[in-house]
């Protein structure tokens, strides 16, 4: 009788493709983002480079490379490269929630994917919190100070070496190691500061720029956040006032949502609940920093912008329960997406001696908390290189896309225009009724596509992206009015 061979065992046995580029060979992997069930498949290779690029024989690190690749028989020589956001962000780790983004890119170029160091794979400066440390209260300054300190004491890296500045030689480093004669870069949120920082020290490696959700360097990052969002919020939930059905079912959102704030500040309350993900029984407290970090993330999309009326409506009723089980959703996801560490590296060095906190915004949804805890971690965090001219525009006449949002509550348009001011060759997009990072809205796609393929930036049809706006307002659990 003839046996059967199970057929898990048959693949096993086969072979793993493999890839090589330049000098790195990649092999097949996955890649996951932490809290969430999105993967995407691809292929895998490191590259070796000097913690600290000034002792070249010093110690090393390990870069994370990830290739989404072509589907182009031969591809173009010149790959795109993405940069993340964050700072802190992963790019191979956030990559899956923005795949769909750069598939008509992928028609003709290569997708490079490096997790920037400190995050994903690239020698990770995590730090890792208290079991009892609760996320969604914000700790004492001195509290503050000693999880910096003991994050600190627990990374086995010289954090000073984990700056922008620093990252740009390590992207260098890369399209050499690939064989690249330029690159074409992709930058979201902060990811559009290590793009313009690379552009500025590597100008002739550089064939294009796409900025989504720009950052300007002149900006002190983290310093408008509490401006930004306000602004942001009174647009988004205008617009439910100007719905009758919105304006019939919760009035005026956002006088609900300070509201709201100045009852968690004044009585905060323990909830009980079930956990969104296990439904075992699980407790939260509504305070003023659950309400405001909500309003917040939930300002980044218009999905998620479209439950807010009903989210705050319900909390300010006596009924918290769902906007709690979105709450911890969100702060499990964050825990594992967002390195902390890195964070800080680059924030304590390139923001924080400019940084100061804005009394009046005190009064705003986000309050002045943001900037106080940065400067009470910087206090004690090693401080790495920052380049001569980092906080100046960028001055190329490189080819330059840049993307925005209407209601984009950390990177306003208004961002994107100031950058676009010093720019040759560029020109500026704005999705109407869209949040933060636009490129996998609409036919953002197939415009980046052609922007990199034609390198005419003015030339772009952009007219499809007329048909984009906001999400429709939840009236009630079963969504919007028909």
């Amino acid at each position: 009788m003839r046996r059967l061979i199970p057929i898990a065992l048959l693949l096993m046995s086969l072979p793993v493709s493999a890839r090589t580029l330049g000098s790195l060979e990649f092999t097949d992997c996955e890649l996951a983002q932490p809290g969430t069930g999105a993967t995407v498949r691809a292929q895998c290779a490191t590259l070796e480079v000097p913690e600290d690029p000034a002792k070249p024989e010093g110690g090393k690190i390990s870069l994370k490379v990830a290739l989404a690749a072509s589907r182009a028989a031969e591809p173009a020589p010149d790959p795109v490269i993405y940069f993340a956001g964050g700072p802190g962000q992963s790019a191979t780790e956030s990559y899956a929630s923005i795949a769909g983004g750069f598939s008509r890119l992928r028609d003709k170029r290569h997708l490079v994917l490096m997790d920037q160091r400190g995050t994903g794979g690239s020698n990770r400066l995590a730090c890792q919190f208290p079991d009892a440390f609760d996320a969604s209260q914000l700790p004492t300054p001195e509290l503050q100070v000693q999880l910096a300190r003991d994050c600190l004491d627990s990374l086995d890296a010289d954090v000073s070496q984990y700056t922008t500045t620093v990252a740009a030689s390590d992207v260098e480093a890369l399209r050499q190691a690939l064989g690249a004669p330029q690159l074409n870069l992709y930058g979201g949120s902060y990811g559009t500061r290590m793009a313009q920082e690379y552009a500025r020290q590597h100008p002739d490696a550089v064939r294009s720029i796409i900025l989504d959700g720009v950052v300007p360097p002149e900006l002190v990052l983290g310093s408008e956040h509490a401006i930004n969002l306000e602004a942001a919020l009174k647009q988004i939930l205008a617009q439910c006032s100007g719905q009758a059905a919105c304006k019939q079912a919760f009035g005026d959102p956002l006088a609900t949502l300070h509201g709201l704030l100045d009852q968690a500040r004044d009585a905060p309350t323990m909830v009980a609940m079930r956990d969104p993900v296990s439904h075992a029984a699980r407790e939260m407290q509504l305070d003023e920093g659950t309400v405001a970090l909500i309003a917040r993330l939930f300002a980044y999309a218009p999905e998620t912008a479209a439950l807010l009326p009903l989210l705050m409506d319900e909390a300010a009723k006596g009924r918290p329960q769902s906007l709690l089980a979105q709450a911890a959703l969100v702060f499990d996801s964050l825990t594992g997406q967002i390195n902390h560490g890195m964070q800080l590296s680059v924030i304590c060095a390139e923001d924080a001696p400019r940084m100061q906190a804005r009394p009046q915004d005190q009064d705003l949804v986000l309050g002045d908390s943001l900037v106080n805890v940065t400067l009470n971690q910087c206090s004690v965090w090693p401080k790495g290189p920052v380049s001569g001219q980092f906080h100046q525009p960028l001055v190329t006449d490189t080819p330059t896309l840049l993307l925005s949002g209407e209601f984009d509550p950390v990177t306003p348009p208004r961002y994107a225009e100031q950058v676009l001011a010093s720019l040759g060759k560029a020109r500026h997009l704005v999705g109407k009724g869209q949040g933060h990072i636009l490129l996998a809205r609409g036919c953002t796609p197939r415009l980046a596509a052609e922007f990199v393929d034609k390198l005419d930036p003015v030339g772009l049809d952009a007219k499809c992206l007329d048909p984009l706006g906001s999400t429709p307002f939840f009236i009630d659990y079963n969504g919007a009015t028909p």
